[in-house]
Parts: structure tokens; C-alpha cells; sequence
């Protein structure tokens, strides 16, 4: 129902990560008054930067940015006058293998050179046709991206994808649900590079044996295209910015004072019943934590038959992985590392046999005997995370699962399990673990508790095929509206696009509620947002 709703133009946001910041930026520039209740005392959820120890300001989830960079919501919202700063990840990756490793520079050129140093020509000039056909491809899919899923956004973004190759439909649709493993066979002869590009596929958390896998190595061409970046000061200055960007909208965030109920009346949400007892009325709420989270704060409010099938149909999985924060006297020093390397998202994994028993060891409940890790160092070049002389050094590694088959409990095994991400690194980089001087460890287990990302899952529900697009989370909640509750809207990683550093959830969800509410508020966002694009493409 479009036009003037129940609770005037207030709007509450629950969840203060950068979605439902996102979110609330676009409402509060449309003219609502926009309140975000946070139960934490920062802003960003999982994209939040923390002192852990004197003089290390170190991220609580994510750290490197990759899909916002592609949105034009920094852009479109002018986020760098707000005080961000991002610092191009130039190369994007790092593939140690003893004394020889592959670099992969936003230069594709460069990129080839470095693969042939290491893998010879043909695989060189196989990785160039892959790079311009499959990110060719993936420009599609982002465009998919950054809209509802609808089937006629869906239509108009995806169709005719991979045409330009001269494959029918029928060979292209293969190539799109064949596992990544697959697909890389088809491409290239060297293990190590293969390797590399699983083990970077496989970040969003299905292995990449899995089919319909395929993309998750396909969409990481576009980093040649525009780089990852670090936000200077952290991960979370991308969320200070999104505060600070809303206040001049004249929005407010509210901490340490989260939702305790979203409440209803007569089908419609009536506003949001903060921690303290507060009642805040509003017409219209957007909830940006776990889709799960949000059932129970609607409680009654939500129809039972649908509350039920979203518990047992929505899967959040056993977790995915878990990261170690270290304060260091020194960089790893791998052997064919340059200065540029700590730049880069170090991929620690010496085959996909490696990768696959660290994931038969996840499925079958097990800690994995040795990880597979992914180091990331920008203390190299961002002088403000670190004391002078020191460095701090993220260790990720996946896969860990939340719930432990053998008896025993992350809380007793915390610092064994950290321990075995250093000694990853330590064997590619001699000499990395005599460096290390504090360690802060975050368990599956430790991202719940912290972060409120059930069962440890960073992406909130699982990135399977089955879960993406207008199955994300379950097809019922898939437009971001949240059905039989008037004026209730969802975003964050548990809606599409998924979860990952984007903010494409939070401003379609924007999008829609304000095309519910008013048409000329929608003309006006979706104005700006290509304007945004645009800018970006120029």
C-alpha cells in the first residue's frame, strides 16, 4: 500500500552493520526521520574496527572491501567526505609455493607475467581468455546484484549473458553450475594456480568440488578491474563513515541500546521496543540482522505458518571458519615475496587435496587438522593500526566448524586451534611465529557471541546456489518485504546479494520500501544510485 503509513515518515533500522547503515542513509536522504538501534557500543557489526591490544586497532570481522567498491554507494553517498579512505589492495592476491609464488595484480599483464614465471605460457595465456570472458560475464551478474531479485530484474540483467563467446545457452548454463573445480580443469594445467583461484573461490564458503560453484572463481576476475580496498584505520571506518554521512542527513544511531521486539498491530509493524523499555513508533522498519534474529523479534507478529518454514528451510550451516588477530615484531617473510605482497590477500594452501580434507574434516565436525589460511597484512602500508615498529597481521581460516563432533569445546580448544593458523603461516614463512607477540583468537563460537552471527556463519545463511538470487534466504523472503507484516522490510547478508563487504542489500531494501511508501522518494534514490554507477564506470 503506497502513501501515508502508520507512524508518519519515522523509519527504525535495527542493526547498525553497514547494510542497515546503508539502508538508513538512503531512507534519511529521502526525507524520513531515521533512528538505528544498536545492541553493541560501535557501529558495523561485522565490519567494525576495535583496539584489542594497546595501539592495534584491529577489525572485528571483515577487513579486506571488495563487491562495495563495485556499487557506487562510496559514490553516490560521498562517503570519502565522510572521512573514508581506502587504500587500493594492488596485487589483490598471493599464492606462496616454496621458493615461487603468483602474484595477481589489478594489471592483467602484469598478472600473466607472473603466472608464466611460475606456470609457463600456456596457463599465462589460458588465465588471460578467462580474465576477459568471465568478467565480462560477472559485470552482468553484479548488475543482478545491485536490484531485487525479481524475475524481470533477473531477466533483463542476466539474460544473454556469455554470448559474446558464440556458446548456445545450453553449453553456457553448464559452465554456470559446473563445480569450480571443473571449470578450472577446463582452463588450466598447473595445480598451483589452481589452487590459488580455488582457494580464493572457496572465501564465500562452499568448497569448490561442490557444483554449481563455478562463479565463485569466475566473479573474482573483476578484482582486475577495480581493486579491493582497505579502508585506512580499518574495516570499520567505512561504517563510521556511513554514521556520519547519515547524521548529516539528520539521522541518529542509537548504541548499546538494541531491539528487544519489532512490534505489530493489525498486520502493520508499529515501531521497535529497544533494550531499555523505549518505544520507538514508526510506519516503517528495516531489520538488518540475521533473518533468523528478526523472526524472534517479531515473535507473534509474523504469521506461524511462515515463521516455521523459515526455521527449517532458511540453513545457516556449521559455521565456516574462524581468524586469529596478532600484534607482531615482524612481517612473515615469504621467499618470494616483495614489498607490494602485503598488499595482498596471502593465499596459504598448498593443493586442492589440502583444501578438501580441511573440508572433509569440517563436514565430518572435526577442527581441521591443518588449515587452510589466508593472511592479510596492512600494517605494511596503514600506519594507524599499529604501533611504530609493530605490525598487526589477520590469519582466516576456514573451514571450522561451529559444532564439534568429538566432545570437545572451542572454549577449551581456542588457543590450540589459533595456534595451528600461525604455524600455517609459519610454513610458508619461516620464522612468522617467533614474531608473534599477543594473539586474540575468534572462534565460530566467539563470532556468535560478539558479532551475532548464528552458529558462526559470516555469511548468515549459507552461500549455496539454492540460497542465492530469489532463494535468498527462503523465496517467500526474498524481495526484502516481509510478508503479512505491513511496512516491514529486511536486509544484510541474509538477503540477496548475500554477505561480503556490499551494501547492495541495504540499499535495495531502501529502494523497495520507499517505492512502497512513495514513488517520487524511489525516483529520486534509484537517480541517485545510477548516478553513483556512473561515476564509478567513469
Amino acid at each position: 500500500m503506497k502513501g501515508v503509513l502508520p507512524g508518519g515518515d519515522r523509519a527504525v533500522v535495527v542493526g547498525a552493520g553497514h547494510n542497515g547503515l546503508v539502508a538508513a542513509c538512503y531512507l534519511a536522504r529521502a526525507g524520513l526521520d531515521v533512528e538505528v538501534v544498536e545492541r553493541d557500543s560501535v557501529v558495523g557489526g561485522a565490519v567494525s574496527t576495535v583496539e584489542r591490544f594497546p595501539g592495534y586497532r584491529m577489525d572485528r570481522g571483515s577487513s579486506a572491501h571488495i563487491m562495495v567498491r563495485h556499487t557506487g554507494i562510496v559514490e553516490d553517498l560521498d562517503l570519502v567526505s565522510a572521512g573514508l579512505e581506502y587504500q587500493d589492495l594492488d596485487p589483490w592476491g598471493f599464492a606462496p609455493f616454496g621458493d615461487e609464488g603468483i602474484h595477481f595484480h589489478v594489471d592483467l599483464d602484469r598478472t600473466c607475467a607472473s603466472i608464466e614465471a611460475v606456470c609457463g605460457s600456456r596457463d599465462a595465456a589460458a588465465y588471460r581468455a578467462f580474465v576477459l570472458d568471465w568478467s565480462a560475464r560477472n559485470l552482468r551478474v553484479f548488475q543482478a546484484f545491485q536490484g531485487p531479485p525479481t524475475m524481470t530484474h533477473l531477466g533483463r540483467t542476466l539474460w544473454g549473458i556469455g554470448t559474446s563467446t558464440g556458446l548456445d545457452g545450453l553449453e553456457l548454463s553448464r559452465q554456470f553450475l559446473t563445480s569450480a573445480d571443473g571449470l578450472l580443469d577446463e582452463h588450466f594445467d598447473d595445480e598451483r594456480l589452481k589452487t590459488a583461484l580455488a582457494w580464493l573461490g572457496a572465501q564465500s564458503g562452499p568448497p569448490t568440488h561442490e557444483v554449481a560453484t563455478a562463479d565463485l572463481v569466475g566473479w573474482n576476475t573483476v578484482m582486475h578491474l577495480v581493486p579491493p580496498g582497505h579502508p585506512k584505520g580499518g574495516s570499520g571506518m567505512l561504517s563510521e563513515a556511513l554514521q556520519r554521512r547519515l547524521e548529516s542527513y539528520g539521522g541518529r544511531v542509537r548504541l548499546g541500546d538494541g531491539a528487544a521486539a519489532i512490534t505489530t498491530s493489525g498486520g502493520r509493524t508499529t515501531g521497535v521496543l529497544t533494550s531499555s523499555g523505549e518505544h520507538l513508533p514508526a510506519g516503517l522498519v528495516v531489520a538488518g540482522c540475521h533473518v533468523l534474529t528478526t523472526l524472534d523479534l517479531l515473535g507473534d507478529g509474523l504469521p506461524a505458518d511462515l515463521a516455521g518454514r523459515a526455521r527449517r528451510s532458511v540453513r545457516t550451516g556449521n559455521g565456516i571458519g574462524m581468524v586469529v588477530r596478532l600484534a607482531t615484531s615482524a612481517l612473515p617473510a615469504y621467499a618470494a615475496g616483495t614489498p607490494q605482497t602485503y598488499r595482498a590477500l596471502q593465499l596459504i594452501a598448498p593443493s586442492r587435496q589440502f583444501l578438501r580434507k580441511a573440508h572433509g574434516e569440517y563436514s565430518a565436525g572435526l577442527p581441521p587438522e591443518q588449515p587452510a589460511a589466508l593472511a592479510m597484512t596492512f600494517s605494511a602500508f596503514d600506519d594507524t593500526i599499529a604501533p611504530p615498529g609493530k605490525h598487526n597481521v589477520t590469519v582466516w581460516g576456514q573451514w571450522h566448524p561451529y559444532a564439534l563432533s568429538n566432545g570437545e569445546s572451542w572454549d577449551a580448544i581456542r588457543e590450540r586451534e589459533g595456534t595451528k593458523l600461525v604455524e600455517a603461516v609459519d610454513r610458508v614463512a619461516p620464522g612468522f611465529a617467533g614474531s608473534v607477540e599477543q594473539m586474540h583468537v575468534q572462534t565460530p563460537l566467539d563470532l556468535e557471541r560478539e558479532l551475532g552471527l548464528l552458529r558462526g556463519q559470516v555469511m548468515h545463511v549459507e552461500m549455496a546456489f539454492d540460497q542465492m538470487f530469489l532463494w535468498r534466504p527462503m523465496p517467500e523472503l526474498a524481495g526484502y518485504r516481509m510478508p503479512g507484516v505491513g511496512g516491514m522490510y529486511l536486509c544484510g547478508a541474509s538477503t540477496h546479494p548475500g554477505g561480503g563487504v556490499f551494501g547492495a542489500s541495504g540499499r535495495s531494501a531502501a529502494v523497495v520500501a520507499l517505492g512502497d511508501r512513495s514513488p517520487s522518494r524511489l525516483a529520486r534514490v534509484a537517480a541517485g544510485a545510477r548516478a553513483g554507477r556512473d561515476r564509478l564506470r567513469g
